[in-house]
């Protein structure tokens, strides 16, 4: 089949219109992560975790890893943007969602790297799937559409726990392959040792506020409920563990005060 550009035009046009809210996210995180990371390593961000979570799609869409076995309805193919059989749209929300969870880590533990700040990110986007992915099961809905579908269903409200497992790996990678990229870069490229995560913690607070909005707007209330109640339970600990991290560097801080010449 050859190559029509108008064709390609008119599909990219078609993902923005069919999902702008995505593409709305999508710019919040270019530019707090051009802030914050600095431009190239934000692009980095971009284009890694994209490539992360298609994978990720494409797999579990034939052999159920990691998210677990689910179909793509297909419905509107020929009017939005498909690579395979995922939609394009649906992979590039994975970025911005990384990169909010790994700011709101980073701000939690006041660090930018290392092993506990990745594990927290995979926790912090499962947690936001808690409340986006049995919202999306009921996209015929609201704007999104029926757009897939678990055939067995699932106990968490028709998602399987497979599915917020897959999460957390994708988290893990995502985050986990930016820490190693960048620690092994040397060019003083601005990143994330010296930004500032303010932003993107925005960011995920307001994906969140979104999809409590559209569950409520739908009128799920059960799962309004539960979503909220897990939220709590997620922001409890991440106050628990600043708390512990805050009181920490106070001891740390009174022992090098206490130490003969301040060492």
């Amino acid at each position: 089949m050859s190559f029509d550009p108008a064709f390609l035009a008119s599909l990219l046009a078609g993902t923005v219109r069919l999902r702008p809210y995505v593409f709305a996210f999508l710019i919040v995180f270019l530019v707090s992560a051009s802030r914050d990371l600095g431009a190239g390593r934000a692009l980095m961000f971009l284009v890694w975790g994209w490539g992360v979570a298609f994978l990720a799609e494409y797999a579990s869409t034939r052999v159920g890893f990691p998210f677990g076995m689910y179909h793509y309805t297909e419905s509107t193919r020929g009017v939005e943007l498909y690579l395979s059989n995922v939609p394009f749209f649906d992979s590039l929300s994975f970025p911005f969602l990384a990169y909010a969870a790994f700011c709101l880590a980073r701000r939690t533990l006041g660090t930018a790297r290392g092993t506990a700040v990745v594990g927290l990110t995979g926790v912090l986007m499962a947690l936001l799937d808690v409340v986006i992915d049995p919202l999306a099961v009921r996209g015929d809905q609201w704007v999104l559409g029926r757009i897939f579908y678990y055939p067995t269903g699932g106990v968490y409200f028709g998602v399987p726990l497979s599915n917020f497992a897959g999460w957390l790996l994708v988290g893990w990678v995502i985050v986990g392959g930016y820490v190693l990229a960048i620690r092994s870069t040397r060019d003083g490229t601005p990143g994330a040792d010296k930004g500032s995560p303010g932003a993107g913690v925005a960011l995920y607070f307001l994906v969140l506020a979104f999809n409590l909005g559209m569950t409520l707007w739908i009128g799920e209330w059960r799962l309004l409920g539960a979503g909220i109640l897990v939220q709590a339970c997620g922001f409890l600990l991440l106050y628990l563990i600043s708390m512990r991290v805050a009181h920490e560097r106070s001891r740390v801080t009174a022992s090098l005060r206490a130490a003969p010449d301040g060492r």
